[in-house]
């Protein structure tokens, strides 16, 4: 379960910024998960939660705002957005030749903290 590891990466980081600014506690954090990234946002949440009781962040919620995948044809030139997190053709000419524009991003985007 690498979530564990994201986890622990995610707490480390808006940890030490909270300490940077000179804030004690971590209220919440906003995070964005593509959904092409790998990363099964219930089992991120789960791993956070468990983590994070000896922490800066042990009252914190973790929101996550999940990114669907994006993709651009290069063969019809369309662009198109897909639920699934894999793409295996162009939804609008079938085609197979296309680059993924969005979904597989993993970023923390602002925390608060008291």
């Amino acid at each position: 379960m690498h979530e564990l590891s994201i986890a622990q990466n995610i707490i480390e980081i808006i940890s030490e910024q909270c300490s940077k600014s000179g804030y004690a506690q971590i209220d919440s954090v906003n995070i964005r998960i593509g959904r092409a990234s790998g990363v099964m946002p219930d089992a991120l949440l789960f791993a956070f939660d468990a983590i994070k009781v000896d922490t800066m962040a042990r009252d914190a919620a973790l929101h996550i705002e999940e990114v669907p995948v994006t993709g651009l044809c290069r063969d019809c030139e369309s662009s198109f957005i897909v639920e699934e997190e894999y793409i295996l053709f162009c939804p609008h000419c079938k085609g197979n030749s296309f680059h993924i524009t969005a979904g597989r991003e993993m970023d923390i985007l602002d925390m608060e903290v008291s």
